[in-house]
């Protein structure tokens, strides 16, 4: 039984998996990455505390990479079923390009799913336009530069995406920091450049706060290296450099630093404060130099001050987030200790007003670099 004041969760897990997998059968290496399914779970207490309500009817939607057919060229799906007490999953559209390493972000209604690694370290283009009202996904122009890693956020309909890893152009494979902006206006599917960061660095990540965004933390190269892309096997760096970038006036102002550097993170804006959650200190990459934590940071644009908030109940990196009625959604993650690598399952929401967090049942499978994002209640957590 849960502890006295803990929400009780009247539903119970159920994956429908339909044709696209068999649960039972045994898919060998990396079938985690071989699932295609876009699924939704809605999450029903039966009480909770005050302050809480937010979390009665959220959805959670889970999807992952292509097993079997490629989705491109089938007849349209059937419109996305409704979750119910009895059906708290139900699939969807099926992601059409596998990826790992993807990242998310909701203008108009719609989810939109950048980037992604391909084989040998090289990163994809790639741009997917989820749409829930008609159950079907969409091709879009592709982004200027081949980048994974990027810090992306939403503000005014537009998409900002800021910095990221590019392949380095001569030279033994790494991940080349880079300082590129890019805006994209989903209504006319066009990129533009914009006035590029201060710092390069990839493994960031961006909130919105009164108009202004602020993209914190990430990786990048140490000076003097004669090979600029990082890599496992080469040192570089993990940065607290948090930079304010102005839409209105295309223009960048460096403000406060993170109490802790930090890279795979969350960032985002509730109100008038800007939260940091989770990522991975020591380094940009799962290895024994580098470690997860749990720790929160609030930031006041006004004062120019962060501060130390509650700690996230898992500490984990590579991880997807998304806002809703005050309290930020953080889904899946990786990690590792002496005894094994894995990705997790955990679901979590910090309630921005109370300081606090909420465990919520996990997703059904482990999975890490996934995209994610809320429309209407439902918060959709693809690939990885």
């Amino acid at each position: 039984m849960p502890p006295a004041g803990e929400p009780v969760y009247t539903t119970t897990w159920r994956l429908d998996w339909h044709s696209v997998i068999d649960p039972g059968a045994d898919y060998g290496e990396g079938a985690a990455s071989a699932m295609r399914a876009l699924l939704i779970r809605e999450e029903k207490m039966n009480a909770l505390r005050p302050g809480t309500a937010m979390v009665s009817g959220l959805m959670l939607a889970a999807a992952a990479a292509a097993l079997g057919q490629a989705a491109w060229g089938q007849a349209p799906p059937p419109p996305l079923p409704q979750p119910s007490a009895t059906h708290p999953w139900v699939q969807g559209a099926p992601f059409p390009e596998p990826s790992e390493e993807v990242l998310g972000a909701t203008a108009g209604g719609k989810l939109y799913v950048f980037a992604g690694l391909a084989p040998g370290w090289k990163p994809k283009a790639m741009v997917l336009e989820y749409d829930p009202a008609s159950n079907t996904w969409s091709k879009k122009r592709p982004m200027r530069l081949a980048s994974h890693h990027v810090a992306f956020a939403s503000l005014n309909s537009k998409i900002y995406a800021f910095g990221g890893f590019a392949f380095p152009g001569s030279g033994p494979p790494g991940w080349n920091p880079v300082d590129n902006v890019w805006e994209y206006d989903p209504a006319a599917d066009e990129w533009k450049e914009l006035a590029p960061m201060p710092t390069r660095r990839g493994a960031a990540a961006a909130g919105v706060v009164n108009g202004k965004i602020y993209v914190t933390g990430g990786a990048n190269s140490l000076a003097g290296l004669t090979e600029n892309g990082i890599h496992p096997a080469r040192p570089h760096n993990v940065v607290a450099t948090v930079e304010e970038y102005d839409p209105a006036a295309n223009s960048w102002k460096t403000v406060r630093p993170l109490l802790l550097a930090r890279n795979h993170h969350v960032a985002a804006g509730v109100g008038d404060k800007l939260y940091v959650i989770g990522g991975r200190v020591g380094g940009a990459f799962i290895s024994s130099a580098s470690n997860n934590v749990d720790l929160v940071e609030m930031y006041d644009p006004a004062a120019d001050l962060w501060s130390p908030r509650t700690r996230m109940p898992t500490a984990r990196s590579a991880i997807a987030g998304g806002v809703y009625n005050g309290h930020i959604i953080v889904a899946g993650g990786e990690g590792q200790d002496q005894r094994f690598l894995a990705a997790f399952k955990a679901v979590e929401a910090y309630d921005t007003a109370l300081n606090r967090w909420d465990v919520l049942p996990s997703m059904p499978h482990q999975r890490h670099g996934l995209a994610g994002g809320i429309i209407d209640h439902r918060f959709y957590a693809v690939s990885g």
